[in-house]
């Protein structure tokens, strides 16, 4: 982007964490270091990208039965405000989280039919973003973009031809 310095940059953590880096993590937050904010967030750093609040708690309750939904859900939604985790909502579809530092900045778009979820970076949308907030008189500081479409699989299996508009 032509314009970098004017995102907010947070922390950066290596996702190769380990157990001290985890619990400065933790402390970064301004919250306590438990065992169970320990499990989630590990399981979350080396799990598999944008990832539910349900399937992340399915996950850590395999490990630890005595945490609760309720308590993936907060700590996931303070990492979201921390900025160190990126929530993505997709349409009418469960929110899904991505740690943050495990990439550069991205957009995503997703596929109205089955949720497949493709990442990309394109630095002409970056600079157009950038360009729109100047002539509106604000300085970016962060932003979401999600794409939705049908995927070329979800077209094939429905016999749409590429470039109609039927579905």
């Amino acid at each position: 982007m032509a314009n970098n310095e004017v995102f907010q940059k947070p922390k950066v953590y290596d996702v190769e964490q380990s157990e001290i880096e985890l619990k400065n993590i933790i402390r970064d937050i301004s919250l306590k270091v438990t065992s169970q904010r320990l499990t989630i967030l590990r399981s979350l750093i080396n799990g598999r990208d944008h990832v539910t609040a349900q399937e992340l708690f399915e996950n850590v309750s395999q490990i630890d039965n005595s945490l609760g939904f309720a308590t993936v859900y907060r700590f996931l939604r303070t990492l979201a405000e921390n900025k160190l985790v990126t929530e993505v909502r997709m349409g009418g579809l469960p929110a899904r989280y991505e740690w943050t530092k495990k990439k550069s900045h991205h957009d995503h778009i997703t596929c109205s039919e089955c949720g497949k979820i493709c990442e990309f970076e394109n630095l002409e949308i970056e600079k157009l973003q950038a360009e729109i907030a100047k002539s509106l008189g604000f300085i970016l500081t962060d932003h979401v973009l999600e794409l939705y479409g049908v995927c070329s699989d979800c077209q094939a299996s429905k016999g749409i031809l590429p470039g109609s508009k039927s579905l």
